[in-house]
């Protein structure tokens, strides 16, 4: 029987919390219930944990099979319910992995967003280019991966109407953001295409806060400033 051995470097508990992350949430509820494990890892995903690279593997599957569940059952033209401003949750909740004093300071008249990947024009865009958009004001529910939620007041541009405005090859499968503070995030094309999905520039009708990603975010990474902007395949 081949002995599994884990390297410097692979911490076996921060592996499954990953794991468990990319996890649609009941999944992630019932295996992290369950005897999570690297072994129940290997079971999931047929992959032997023996080194980085193979963690790497583990973690990959099942984001793959996380993307396939999603797939399966998101609905494009289904809207995600919406609340009045009294229902809206204060103090709306600060998550990062730093603290919020340490909330990146971004320089809003030096920032600029690039644009690359799968796209005709790829031109940087400045803040009061990117304010002068069309927007729209939305409250919705914010689901963290997490496991908690909390309802948000977000104003701002839908991607959508961004990413036809750039010329953006929207047969990519992907949109992937990625942040100064070295923070990335990918969506679906279908995701990114979807009404409800902002550029978001406002919180609560006033200019984003620091905390929640000045000088601008996605509701669903609302710590985050994306710095590029890239669809992909």
């Amino acid at each position: 029987m081949k002995k599994r051995l884990i390297i410097p470097g692979v911490d076996q508990k921060l592996l499954i919390k990953d794991a468990a992350k990319l996890l649609p949430n009941p999944s992630r509820r019932l295996f992290l219930r369950g005897a999570a494990s690297l072994g129940a890892l290997t079971i999931l995903t047929g992959c032997d944990i023996v080194d980085e690279d193979s963690a790497e593997n583990v973690l990959r599957y099942v984001s793959t099979f996380n993307d396939r569940v999603q797939a399966a059952i998101f609905q494009p033209q289904k809207l995600a319910p919406v609340y009045p401003e009294s229902m809206v949750t204060k103090p709306f909740p600060f998550n990062a992995y730093y603290s919020e004093d340490e909330a990146p300071e971004i320089d809003g008249e030096s920032y600029k967003l690039e644009v690359a990947g799968l796209v005709d024009n790829k031109k940087s865009w400045t803040l009061p280019e990117l304010y002068a958009l069309p927007q729209e004001r939305q409250i919705t529910r914010h689901i963290c991966v997490e496991g908690w939620s909390a309802i948000g007041d977000w104003t701002g541009t839908r991607l959508s109407d961004f990413l036809k405005r750039v010329g953006a090859d929207l047969t990519a499968k992907y949109v992937y953001f990625i942040c100064k503070e070295g923070y990335s995030n990918t969506i679906d094309m279908p995701t990114a295409l979807h009404p409800q999905t902002l550029m978001v520039f406002k919180f609560g009708n006033e200019i984003l806060p620091r905390r929640y990603g000045y000088p601008a975010c996605r509701p669903s990474s609302a710590t985050r400033t994306p710095s590029t902007l890239s669809p992909w395949r």
